[in-house]
């Protein structure tokens, strides 16, 4: 039986493989790093390996709108570390000047799980020197062992990216959606998902009648907003 393709678990050309350890320092001499945030790097992450440098000369691929390069980066995290704080995952997207997919490792008794995170990032329209990194969304754990996909055909690395990304965003593109309009839509829908969350416990917590209905009546309304960006599904 052929093993189900893994989201963003893919078998980059060795012509690009880097294979280099980035030192936390490097990360941190980029930006202004607390000591809780360094307490975090020192407690979770044993390893930052940059691993692959997608660009023209290492895929045969030029360039394309805001993606001159993709960066593959492996978080090898300590032992009893079970993921990764999404502040480490910003701290070293503002770090590095061009879109990142985080490779996360995390060991486990019967050989390590790995699973591919990522965010959309993009240049700053008001400023072309800075990124906006968004919401970040991931794959599934899967052994590390796990056969690794072919890459998406593409015609540059934007479009490149766009697919690995489309992958990994847990929500299908309505038709003509772009990635920048799909990306919000799934962090609107992260809002909302968290706002129902808040909404539940409350309501259990509610004794008062006239407040349950309240309530009740706000929640329906947050459902029908999610089911409206989902187009009736959960993600």
């Amino acid at each position: 039986m052929t093993p189900k393709a893994q989201p963003g678990f893919f078998d980059y050309p060795q012509k690009a493989a880097f294979g280099r350890v980035l030192p936390k320092s490097k990360v941190f001499a980029f930006g202004k790093v607390t000591r809780r945030l360094r307490d975090l790097f020192a407690a979770e992450i044993a390893h930052i390996v940059w691993r692959f440098k997608l660009a023209p000369e290492t895929t045969n691929l030029p360039a394309g709108p805001g993606v001159a390069e993709i960066q593959v980066f492996g978080l090898e995290l300590k032992p009893g570390i079970t993921d990764v704080t999404e502040d480490i995952l910003h701290c070293i997207d503002n770090a590095i000047g061009f879109p990142i997919i985080f490779e996360v490792t995390a060991p486990a008794r019967k050989g390590n799980r790995v699973r591919a995170v990522t965010a959309y990032k993009r240049p700053s329209e008001a400023d072309s020197s800075k990124w906006v990194v968004g919401e970040y969304f991931s794959a599934e754990w899967h052994s590390a062992d796990t056969t690794r996909s072919p890459l998406p055909v593409a015609l540059n690395l934007a479009s490149l990216y766009e697919q690995i990304l489309r992958q990994l965003i847990p929500v299908a593109g309505k038709p003509g959606e772009t990635l920048q309009n799909l990306a919000e839509r799934h962090r609107m829908m992260a809002v909302k998902q968290r706002e129902l969350a808040k909404l539940e416990a409350r309501l259990k917590r509610e004794k008062q009648f006239n407040r349950k209905v309240e309530l009740n009546a706000h929640l329906r309304t947050v459902k029908a907003e999610v089911e409206a960006l989902t187009g009736g599904r959960n993600f």
